[in-house]
């Protein structure tokens, strides 16, 4: 029996950081359309280029979700899938993959096939691939819904903090009035943000410079669920140094097992622009 774990590029996961006899692991790549231009987020994906053009580019940037066909073809590798995408609310990328499911089993209906929607992205699918590789490791020949369901309820428990200190994409998007994002970085103002259960995006808060912002991150943290135990996985964009300031405050001020720093793919560099920080626990 043959296992894949598959997902969309926004995972921030690169093919080295996954290692696994029992499955095998594949990311579907977002297009990322700036001007006239694509950029596939494969990881060949020159990021800085990314974020160059897009500061240059006058017009708004957009982005596509990938065809049901790529996730159809990653899903007939396997004899079970499990599939785990950026939230429905933000991409249509959730209803790609399971029409791709869809496909699949018209064909080979004996295979076994689960689409989750993360509602979030970046490091909180990065533990739901390792939860579903743990699961899978630990017992090949499980019953499929009792593995899918347990998936679902690790999904239901993860949060997803965010901050911007770039708003240049929520300008040029319409989703930010300029003046209010030119003194919103004149004055060195952090936007705090979080994912809500339904995968939607809340701002929690504002905080002018970095140690404010960043107390008042993990204080948030605390405030969505007991962090007991949590693995956290920090992703940046541009901002190794910031980062690491953020794990020292969150290993300070929560009871957390681990702090991981990993640097955005380019679905999630696209979003959070340059200096962002997105927190999955």
């Amino acid at each position: 029996m043959t296992w894949n774990i598959v997902s969309d590029s926004s995972c921030d996961m690169r093919a080295a950081q996954f290692s696994s006899g029992a499955a095998a692991f594949e990311a579907i790549p977002l297009c990322l359309r700036v001007g006239e231009k694509e950029y596939w987020d494969t990881e060949e994906l020159n990021t800085q280029e990314l974020l160059a053009a897009m500061a240059t580019e006058k017009t708004a940037s957009s982005t596509a979700c990938p065809a049901p066909a790529a996730f159809a073809r990653a899903f007939e590798k396997a004899d079970r899938s499990i599939c785990f995408t950026i939230s429905a609310n933000l991409s249509g990328t959730y209803n790609a993959a399971c029409l791709g499911r869809e496909m699949v089993l018209e064909e080979h209906p004996e295979k076994k096939i689960c689409v989750i929607d993360s509602k979030s992205t970046a490091g909180a699918m990065i533990l739901l691939i390792r939860r579903a590789k743990a699961l899978i490791e630990a017992d090949p020949d499980m019953d499929f819904e009792a593995f899918c369901d347990a998936l679902r309820m690790y999904q239901a428990s993860l949060r997803t903090v965010f901050t911007l200190e770039n708003f240049d994409n929520l300008i040029k998007n319409g989703r930010m009035r300029p003046l209010v994002g030119t003194l919103l970085h004149s004055l060195g103002i952090h936007v705090i943000a979080d994912a809500t259960p339904q995968g939607t995006i809340h701002v929690s808060d504002k905080a002018r410079g970095e140690v404010k912002t960043y107390k008042r991150m993990a204080q948030l943290m605390g405030e969505s669920k007991d962090c007991t135990g949590a693995e956290v996985i920090i992703s940046h964009c541009n901002n190794l140094e910031g980062a690491a300031r953020l794990k020292q405050q969150i290993l300070e001020s929560l009871p957390v097992k681990s702090v991981e720093l990993v640097p955005c793919r380019g679905l999630c560099s696209f979003y959070a622009m340059d200096k962002g920080l997105i927190v999955g626990f």
